[in-house]
């Protein structure tokens, strides 16, 4: 059983959502995200999902945007964020994945990107645009490797894109609550529920909601649908609105980790 598996099983165990968690790696500076990662995953998180910095991030919005620009100025490269993994490895053994765009893993090739990947202890590889139609040579690496796949159904999938999507899915599908880019959102649609049940329809493995989630009643709201919540501008913020003071990101992280998961917003009613 792999480690992304292992994750999904030891929630269910537990009546509850796991919790997915989005940093952009790098993010301000390579010393500062290490701990990061360290403080959020001290606080219980199931899955690391690492942003991997990227000039041109379309599919995110202003917070992840400037999480990339801060990562990659503060000297962030591929191997740096290779180095990341490792530096999380000697601490953790909590399942890693990849958020990264296409761009970056052909141009290294998707065969060698993904041995060095999990050479690394990377668990999975979301490719934010790539097509499963179009990503024959990355399944094959992957799935060579021992590397999960992670693809995105969106509110505007039709459902005749929904078998081919699930069936290049080897680790979990990635619903986003709404149309556009990441950040944080005032409210949750209220068709998720309904988007998550058409989507298990089509596949056994785990369905996670994103895109949003800012505060324990969305996280509560999403845990009733669905299989993991993924929260990243949220967290990313507490960064953001802390540059400059490694103590005073790593003393936010935890207080909103902390008031995310509040009052068991991630058990099962």
């Amino acid at each position: 059983m792999s480690r992304i598996e292992q994750a999904f099983a030891k929630a269910r165990a537990e009546n509850r959502a796991a919790f997915v968690a989005y940093l952009c790696a790098g993010d301000p500076d390579f010393e500062t995200s290490v701990e990061a990662c360290r403080a959020i995953l001290d606080e219980g998180v199931d899955i690391l999902e690492l942003g991997v910095p990227f000039s041109d991030p379309l599919a995110d919005g202003a917070t992840n945007q400037l999480a990339a620009q801060r990562a990659l100025e503060g000297g962030m490269t591929s191997q740096r964020v290779l180095d990341l993994v490792r530096a999380i490895r000697e601490f953790s053994e909590v399942p890693i994945v990849f958020y990264t765009y296409y761009n970056l893993v052909f141009a290294q090739g998707s065969d060698g990107y993904a041995k060095k990947a999990k050479k690394a202890g990377v668990d999975g590889l979301l490719t934010l645009d790539l097509p499963p139609e179009e990503a024959g040579e990355h399944l094959a690496a992957c799935e060579k490797h021992g590397l999960g796949t992670v693809f995105i159904v969106a509110p505007t999938t039709p459902n005749e894109r929904l078998d081919s999507i699930c069936k290049a899915t080897t680790g979990f599908v990635y619903y986003v609550s709404r149309e556009g880019v990441t950040g944080e959102q005032a409210s949750m649609s209220d068709g998720i529920r309904a988007s998550v049940e058409t989507i298990k329809q089509h596949t056994e493995l785990p369905v996670v909601v994103g895109f949003g989630i800012s505060n324990a009643d969305h996280v509560n709201t999403v845990a009733q649908a669905a299989d993991g919540v993924v929260v990243g501008s949220a967290i990313v913020n507490c960064i953001a609105e802390n540059v400059g003071s490694p103590q005073a990101i790593i003393s936010a992280l935890t207080e909103k980790m902390r008031a995310l998961t509040a009052d068991g917003a991630l058990g099962k009613q």
